[in-house]
């Protein structure tokens, strides 16, 4: 099946009716939207609890998040701060496609991440270990990634099917490319990718530091130029903390509720390096876009713009300009969605597709933070301003530890 459908072209035309997003610089499309165009970030040592230890970690955290009324409130508060932001990610998502007035076994959900509440888990390690036997029995539902499916399909009655999918940074969108595999292949009318928020504690951000892939501490003292993805001085990636959510339908049943059409999905590809390290390879990036062209029917030359994954990475910056001139894309306007609201890890893929579409809609790019020096100027680079352009066809790349590298093309709707 998996092959059918990523080998050919995706008949059903399926289209994104829906979009939900949270991050630290905005919360719902208008409020990003409005961060991403003034280049607008949130970057800070960070204060969440469980975060900070014998280091001081830049980032990127979320503030008050304030449900909407439709979520129950003893839901909302038994939720961890994944869970919290999913149902308000979701929720936003959800009425933007009118999902209302679908038949709840027609709705499937795909929440993109594994292993995304570690913060939460710490701090109930570090409260009850001395005291075992007192811990509370939600831990034993809560501490799971299925927890997530189990708020949101309670909240908002969905009873198709609904799974968690792990493939580190590339899980936002390879739950993307999971969901056109379930409408293309009738097994519902509509599905939900969500991209969760992945909740790191100090362990994960010093591990990530000692393997060289998070930013240093550098600029510990000016926070703000920490992120700096494509540019000479970049030297690693910043935490931004986010979720995503999109509603992927066919067209047709779109078109029985009288929908508007963010985007039409015209391609993906999904490949593996075979390896578990988390170096880059020129040989999958290359590969996935080049497919993902093939399948949409596109090619290299007619799109006008790329989302690239673009994490500050040394030698993954430097990786993926190689695969982008590989394949003939350096005309392509590009820029940095990172820059703007860090690295969302398991949520990145599929907040820079919203990031994308909010573009599209704004008939506008957003700049790019900190790309003071670019690696290559051969590149069309949105640099420290917005810059006027109606996104017609566009790719978006995602790529994660363990060989996962995704790609996607959208195209305007008609």
């Amino acid at each position: 099946m998996w092959r059918r459908f990523m080998s050919s072209k995706w008949y059903k035309q399926p289209v994104i009716t829906g979009i939900g997003i949270t991050t630290a610089s905005g919360q719902g499309k208008t409020s990003v939207t409005s961060s991403l165009l003034k280049g607008q970030t949130s970057f800070g040592i960070m204060q969440r609890e469980g975060r900070q230890h014998t280091s001081a970690f830049i980032g990127a955290e979320l503030g008050m998040l304030l449900p909407p009324e439709r979520i129950a409130p003893k839901l909302f508060r038994s939720a961890s701060l994944s869970g919290k932001a999913a149902l308000i990610t979701l929720a936003d998502a959800w009425e933007d496609a009118k999902l209302d007035a679908v038949p709840p076994a027609r709705i499937g959900l795909i929440v993109g991440g594994s292993n995304v509440q570690q913060r939460e888990a710490l701090l109930v390690h570090e409260k009850y270990r001395d005291r075992q036997r007192f811990i509370t029995p939600a831990y034993g539902i809560s501490f799971m990634d299925t927890d997530i499916c189990g708020l949101c399909t309670e909240q908002f009655g969905i009873r198709g099917h609904a799974y968690t999918l792990g493939a580190a940074s590339a899980s936002g969108q390879a739950a993307i490319l999971q969901a056109v595999m379930a409408v293309e292949s009738g097994q519902v009318d509509v599905c939900i990718a969500l991209g969760a928020l992945m909740d790191l504690s100090y362990w994960e951000l010093q591990s990530f530091k000692s393997l060289g892939a998070l930013g240093s501490e550098r600029f510990a003292s000016q926070p703000e130029l920490a992120c700096r993805p494509y540019d000479i001085d970049r030297d690693g990636f910043i935490y931004g903390e986010s979720c995503g959510a999109v509603v992927i339908e066919s067209n047709a049943s779109s078109k029985a509720r009288g929908v508007r059409h963010y985007a039409v999905l015209k391609g993906g590809a999904m490949y593996m390096d075979g390896h578990r390290n988390p170096d880059p390879s020129f040989e999958g990036e290359s590969y996935v876009i080049n497919h993902a062209l093939q399948q949409a029917g596109i090619t290299a030359a007619e799109i006008d713009y790329v989302n690239p994954h673009a994490t500050g990475s040394r030698i993954g910056d430097e990786t993926e300009l190689d695969a982008l001139r590989n394949c003939r894309l350096e005309h392509a306007f590009i820029n940095t969605t990172k820059s703007v609201l860090g690295h969302g890890l398991t949520a990145a893929g599929c907040v820079e597709l919203i990031a994308v579409l909010l573009q599209m809609e704004a008939g506008m790019l957003h700049p790019s933070v900190n790309l003071d020096n670019p690696i290559d100027n051969n590149f069309n680079w949105v640099r420290q301003q917005a810059v006027t352009h109606q996104i017609t066809h566009a790719i978006t790349l995602s790529f994660g530890f363990g060989g996962m590298n995704t790609a996607l093309v959208i195209s305007a709707p008609l």
